[in-house]
């Protein structure tokens, strides 16, 4: 099986994330409340992607950020998801691609991706370490 590369990004507002419904008419996870994010295109870098995505999927652009962590998620293809997390972006925030986003405490998502269940867990690691 090929492994797929995509980048998801949680942004971070306070105590909050921000997360998406996904569409039920969508290829891979349809329905479940996940991490925004997307497909690394051919010859595009990590960092080009999550720019790319974050325009595409939320009308934003990235200001602070940093890369987080890398996790597989098997789906009806195995992903390789580079997860970054997003501190500060300018734009309209618009959700262009879900059938909603929404922003959740930490402590209650109700995310149904593991990896992407992982990756909050691992930032609110991190976050303990970097405080």
């Amino acid at each position: 099986m090929t492994v797929k590369e995509c980048v998801s990004f949680m942004l971070v507002n306070g105590d909050k994330v921000l997360v998406e419904q996904c569409s039920l008419h969508k290829e891979t996870d349809p329905g479940l409340i996940t991490l925004p994010g997307g497909h690394i295109e051919l010859g595009e870098t990590r960092e080009q992607a999550l720019v790319r995505e974050l325009m595409d999927e939320l009308e934003v652009v990235p200001n602070t950020y940093y890369y987080l962590c890398s996790l597989h998620h098997p789906t009806q293809e195995l992903q390789l998801i580079h997860y970054y997390v997003v501190l500060d972006w300018s734009g309209k925030l618009l959700s262009r691609e879900a059938d909603e986003v929404m922003w959740c405490s930490f402590s209650e998502p109700q995310i149904g991706i593991e990896a992407d269940r992982v990756a909050l867990r691992e930032m609110k690691r991190m976050e303990g370490l970097l405080i």
